[in-house]
């Protein structure tokens, strides 16, 4: 496994990755030994862009473990547009599965790849924020650096 770390305003991220593509994009506080590959590389860059306000779409290989469904509901995330935000509601009926709010809440509470893949965006019907892997502090950080809030 390849590995890397980028500083950010909110935080360290730690990239991780094999030859496939991305497996892991997640907050750290934990020193990480730096063994870089390509993928490490586009993402710690891409990273960088959207944190610098460049960038707004992610173009990098994942590769991350999941369940089927987890990988559903993982691709529907992308779907989500720049400063926008949906309810899990809206991710279940994306994924034609109205009634499984509870279980892509779930999948997106076990996403690997933070940002990449837009899990905070998912926010309560509410529109209150919901949980984050990050924490509250960082998905509110994140969403008002799209223009979400």
């Amino acid at each position: 496994m390849y590995s890397q770390c980028l500083p950010t305003p909110c935080g360290t991220i730690v990239v991780k990755a094999s030859g496939e593509g991305l497996h892991c994009v997640a907050f750290t506080t934990q020193p990480v030994e730096t063994n870089a590959n390509q993928h490490t590389r586009a993402a710690v860059r891409q990273l960088g862009e959207y944190f610098a306000g460049t960038r707004q779409q992610f173009s990098l290989t994942l590769a991350a473990a999941g369940t089927s469904f987890q990988q559903q509901v993982w691709q529907a995330l992308q779907n989500i547009a720049y400063g926008q935000t949906v309810s899990y509601g809206d991710i279940a009926r994306h994924i034609d599965n109205p009634k499984a709010v509870r279980a892509v809440g779930m999948a997106n509470g076990r996403n690997p790849l933070a940002i990449v893949v837009p899990c905070h965006r998912v926010i309560g019907s509410n529109k209150t924020l919901t949980g984050y892997a990050g924490g509250l502090e960082r998905k509110a950080f994140l969403l008002k650096l799209e223009g979400a809030l």
